[in-house]
This record gives structure tokens, C-alpha cells and sequence, in this order.
């Protein structure tokens, strides 16, 4: 079958999409009343639950130190990049020339140093942050096995407050080890 219209999905996505419709209209009708949902606003979770304060209080602490030094490489660059400027016209060509090379080879080096910090933070907060979701994902588990919820939804566009447990697993976090 051929559609007048180019489709964005690819023929397998087609008939993943039509078996996944034909399971569901399969399916015996449920009343909304028997189903039991929930929802989990994660981007709360990673802004407000205290192992995620704990964890960027950590990383601040851990990187603190690099981060001075290349405030100070910074402003060394700065520095000698005016004195360049500056006594251009009154310095020889030769040392103008060698003033430039250390210049560039400063700033070189302090790029190269601040990719490599970049870097590290990234993969230390990308750490920090799934460490935090696993811990997240379990106590959400927990909480609708508990409280018998069919299922529980994360990042929703829309959601009624009252089918919230953002809160619960807040403090379900700041309570558990």
C-alpha cells in the first residue's frame, strides 16, 4: 500500500504501530476507575532531592581547585595579552616574537586544560545524575508496588497534581541511605 504523502516513519515503525494499536483495541475495557496512575516529575527530582544538593556539593568541592586555577590561567592570559598590546611598539621584534610564542603557548595550553575540566565535570555530574535516578527509579518502584499503582509515568506535557508523587519520592530519597 502506498500513501499519497511521504511518511516519517519507516514500513517496521508502520507495523509496530499497527500491531501496538491492534494489542491495545484487543484488549478488554478497562474503567478508568480501576486504574490506579501516577506521575513523577524528574526534572524536580534533579533540581530539589537532597542526594541531588549533596551530589552538586560534592562535585563543587572536587573540582573547586581546578576551576581557581583556570580563573587564574585566565586572567594570566588576560594580563599578558595587555602587556602585548600595550609595549608592542617599544619592545624589539624579537621579543615581541617570543612574548607572542609564550602568549600562544599559554593560551594553548589553557585551552587544552579547560576542554579536559570540561570534560570531567560532564562525566562526573553525568555520573552523579544516574546514580540519582537509579536511586529514584527503585523508590518509585517501591512506592507503586506498595501503593498498587498501575503504572507511573516520568515527564509527562500534562498531569493533574493529584496523581503527583513527586513528593514521596522526595522524600523517600532524603529519608533513604
Amino acid at each position: 500500500m502506498r500513501f499519497p504523502f511521504p511518511s516519517p516513519f519507516p514500513r517496521a515503525a508502520w507495523r509496530a504501530i499497527l500491531l501496538a494499536l491492534g494489542l491495545v483495541l484487543a484488549l478488554p475495557p478497562v474503567s478508568a476507575q480501576e486504574l490506579r496512575l501516577g506521575f513523577v516529575n524528574t526534572q524536580r527530582i534533579l533540581r530539589d532531592a537532597e542526594p541531588a544538593k549533596a551530589a552538586q556539593r560534592k562535585i563543587e568541592a572536587e573540582f573547586g581547585k581546578r576551576d581557581k586555577e583556570l580563573q587564574d590561567m585566565a586572567a594570566r592570559l588576560k594580563s599578558l595579552s595587555e602587556r602585548l598590546e600595550r609595549d608592542a611598539a617599544v619592545t624589539s621584534e624579537s621579543e615581541r616574537t617570543r612574548r607572542q610564542r609564550e602568549f600562544a603557548e599559554l593560551e594553548k595550553d589553557f585551552q587544552r586544560k579547560q576542554r579536559e575540566f570540561r570534560e570531567d565535570l560532564n562525566q562526573r555530574q553525568n555520573e552523579e545524575v544516574q546514580q540519582l535516578i537509579d536511586r529514584a527509579n527503585r523508590i518509585i518502584r517501591q512506592i507503586a508496588e506498595q501503593e498498587k499503582f498501575d503504572l507511573i509515568v516520568q515527564d509527562a506535557v500534562y498531569w493533574n497534581p493529584r496523581i503527583d508523587v513527586t513528593d514521596k519520592v522526595l522524600r523517600a530519597l532524603a529519608t533513604a541511605k
